[in-house]
Order: C-alpha cells, then structure tokens, then sequence
C-alpha cells in the first residue's frame, strides 16, 4: 500500500502573499481522494521529531533560536516565514513524516510526504521556505540506525539542493544529485557530488534524455539502497521562477523516469514534494497528483 505523510498542521494560517503556494499542501490530499487515487487508508499522520534526532544534523544553537523564535529580522527574512509556534510545530512533523516515510519505503518499496523536500535548509541556518532538512534529517536516520547503507538523493526541483549538498559534503555514505536551473536561485550554488546546471529554457526531450542518461549511471555507479526523490514541479514551462519549458507531461515523465527505476532495480524510494509557483493553481496541483498517480501504476 501506499503510504503518504499528511497532517493538518502542514496547512498554516499565514499573511495572503504566503498562502498561495501553501495551500496546495491543503488541496492536493483532496484531490487525490476525490479522484480515487487514494483512500483515508493511504494517509498517516506524523509524530512529531525529537530534539536529540534534529540536532544529529542541525546545529544545536541553531535549533535553539529556531524553536524560542529567536531568529534575527534577517535570518528571518532569508527563511521567507514569519516565526511563530505554529511554524516550528509543522517543521518538526515535516521532518518526522519523511522519516516515518523511510520504513514504510523498507516495506512497500516507496512511500511519499505531501510536504517536504526542504533542500535549502543547512546545518546551522535556513533559507527559501526551508528551515530544517527533512531529506538531510532522515537519510541520517535511516544510516545511524542501519536501515541503509548507501543513500541517493535525486534533486529535481528548479533551484539546486544547496543545503542538502553542504550537509553531506564530508560523508560518503550520501550521495547528492542536484539537476536544477543553472541560472536560478540560489545564486551562490554549493557543490553536490553531482551537478548539472541546465540552462534557461530547457524543454522536455532534452530534459528527459540527460536526466535518463545520469540517472541509469549513478544507480550502477552508486549502487544505492535508499533514494530520496525531491519531485519539485516548478521545472514547468508555467512555473513563474523556474525559468525552464518543461511541459507538464514532461514533469510526469521524469517521474517516471526516477519511480521506474527504483521500482526496476529494487531500491526503496521515499518521495518529498518540493515547489511549484505556475500561477495557475491547477498546473501545480495537477503535476503534483501526478506524481502519486504514477506511484500508484507502478509499485502497486
């Protein structure tokens, strides 16, 4: 069965100009079960992450600040959110449902959370909607408790991995894979095991074909025993900051591309949702659903 992390504290009371991209965490379970995609049974609620998990990879005197709203004004504004109880309670059920997410990958080959795929999140700060490091966080845990060996994380969303690459960039027992908007946030990129920084404009053959050829090299180069899948969709041609022309077919394709092959080589995939920003709200939904859909075909 599919297994999907979802609770209603991922959906925020916020300011109007954040409640547009937050609400797809809101719309998207409802889509799913209204389209017969998913039943109430598909859905679990997360605990919540305890301190001692959060500081094996955050800073600790980070972490402090974080949960007692101490943040300075600029650090604040770096995270895009305004501190508030509420935000630290939904950040440390974030972290915790991708983690869940892990045993149940263990169990039915792949398991996904609504939200997450927290990428911009570093060890001793956050940025761009991202405060802690939910791939970070549970890849860590899935190696301290030897549930994996050798991690993969497949980056796909628009904007590169930057704190998942800062994280990981003294332990080879993770390995990160970013293929992002060259000229996209954030300007200052950090340097994953692997890179590919595609221009603007990049439509989908091209797309498809480098991710297929990279992909299928790094599972026999890697051999992995855990992917996680950040499935951004703001790659598409509607997205107004993703700056690529990836249609969205094409989204649903590179879906298929990275479920196909952890389904084909036996490797459990946990899959967090990432962003998406089309102004119509129907393409970010619709890509989004996508994802579970083929999920669904695949594995089940």
């Amino acid at each position: 069965m599919l297994k999907v992390a979802w609770s209603e504290n991922y959906v925020l009371p916020l300011p109007p100009h954040h409640r547009f991209p937050m609400s797809k965490y809101e719309v998207l379970p409802q889509q799913l079960l209204y389209e017969g995609t998913l039943t109430e049974a598909n859905f679990f609620k997360p605990g919540r992450m305890s301190e001692s998990e959060i500081c094996r990879t955050h800073a600790f005197d980070y972490w402090r600040r974080l949960k007692g709203l101490q943040l300075t004004p600029r650090e604040e504004r770096r995270t895009g959110f305004p501190q508030s109880p509420e935000l630290v309670d939904r950040e440390v059920t974030i972290m915790q449902g991708t983690v869940e997410c892990v045993y149940f990958a263990l169990q039915f080959g792949v398991a996904m959370n609504i939200a997450g795929g927290t990428h911009h999140a570093f060890t001793d700060r956050g940025e761009g909607f991202c405060l802690l490091n939910d791939i970070a966080l549970a890849a860590r845990h899935a190696l301290d408790n030897q549930l994996a060996q050798q991690v993969l994380v497949v980056d796909l969303d628009v904007h590169q991995g930057n704190g998942t690459a800062q994280i990981f960039q003294h332990d080879k027992r993770v390995f990160t894979f970013s293929m992002h908007g060259a000229n996209n946030y954030p300007l200052q990129k950090e340097t994953s095991d692997l890179d590919i920084g595609l221009p603007d404009g990049v439509g989908d053959d091209f797309y498809l074909s480098t991710l297929d050829v990279n992909l299928n090299h790094l599972l026999e180069r890697v051999q992995p025993d855990l992917i996680f899948f950040q499935s951004g969709v703001d790659i598409l041609n509607t997205d107004k900051l993703g700056k690529l022309a990836v249609t969205r077919e094409g989204c649903k394709q590179r879906d298929k591309l990275v479920l196909s092959a952890a389904k084909r080589n036996r490797i459990p995939l946990v899959a967090s949702m990432g962003g998406g920003y089309s102004p119509d709200f129907r393409d970010i939904i619709e890509a989004h659903a996508n994802t579970y859909r083929l999920a669904q075909e695949l594995f089940f």
